[in-house]
């Protein structure tokens, strides 16, 4: 994919996700107080309410348990019938200090990481790692290979195969079957967040797998408490992330209409 409609594309979803489509409401609220001070206000307050939601615990619950209630967690790992685990990317750090300026998989990407490790030791099935999003200039790597490096570097896990190409979900599904159909896999291990699975199964499942859900990362199994009512960053992310979730589900099911 052409870097600058990337980089137009994450703009875009930066605009419409939170917190900074609330900022831009209440910007506009600030340009039409002259002419239409009641409406502004009316406005800017429930972009301030809503922001606020979104930064509790209880906001971010109710907007991540639904998600999460679609992603069972794997309970029996060994007799499963698949044949490979397949390990969709996440974020990166694009420069990492401490692993001598290296590209390593951001904190999200590691949990997917770690748990496809525990799938390993538990079946022993060959693992693919998933995902590019690299830059045409080559300073940005697909976060297939820094996925890999660190399961075989840091885990000691071998890593069958690498899908450098994909920069979407439907993209993972895709390039992940055109490297595993020809070699008779058609039941896999997927992993990815709990808040992610519903989505990506939906895509593998349309790329012709058989998919056997392997979550990991369940936000909303912590109960709530009176903390929940005041705003954190933390949980804003996971509003942030939720909403995406629920805005990206929302759009293929309405591309799957058409």
């Amino acid at each position: 994919m052409d870097d600058s409609f990337s980089t137009l594309s994450q703009l875009v979803r930066i605009l419409l996700l939170p917190p900074a489509g609330l900022f831009l409401i209440m910007v506009l609220a600030i340009a039409l107080r002259i002419r239409w001070p009641r409406p502004a206000r009316m406005l800017a307050t429930a972009a301030a309410i809503g922001l606020y939601f979104l930064c509790t615990g209880l906001g971010a619950y109710l907007l991540v348990r639904p998600l999460e209630l679609r992603a069972n967690a794997l309970r029996e790992t060994t007799n499963t019938g698949a044949q490979a685990i397949v390990v969709l990317a996440a974020g990166r750090y694009a420069y990492a200090p401490e692993f001598g300026g290296e590209e390593i998989p951001d904190y999200v990407a590691l949990a997917r990481l770690h748990y496809a490790a525990k799938l390993y030791h538990d079946t022993g099935l060959p693992i693919l790692v998933s995902g590019g999003n690299g830059s045409s200039d080559g300073q940005l790597k697909p976060k297939a290979v820094a996925m890999a490096k660190s399961l075989q570097q840091q885990f000691t896990i071998p890593v069958k195969w690498v899908e450098p190409a994909s920069e979407t979900t439907a993209e993972n599904a895709i390039y992940s079957a055109r490297m595993l159909k020809p070699e008779g896999i058609r039941r896999i291990l997927l992993v990815t967040d709990a808040m992610h699975m519903t989505r990506s199964e939906q895509r593998f499942r349309a790329a012709g797998f058989d998919v056997v859900p392997a979550p990991t990362i369940f936000f909303s199994e912590a109960k709530l408490n009176l903390f929940d009512l005041l705003p954190t960053a933390e949980n804003l992310w996971q509003s942030y992330y939720a909403t995406y979730e629920w805005m990206a589900l929302i759009r293929d099911e309405l591309a799957d209409l058409v």
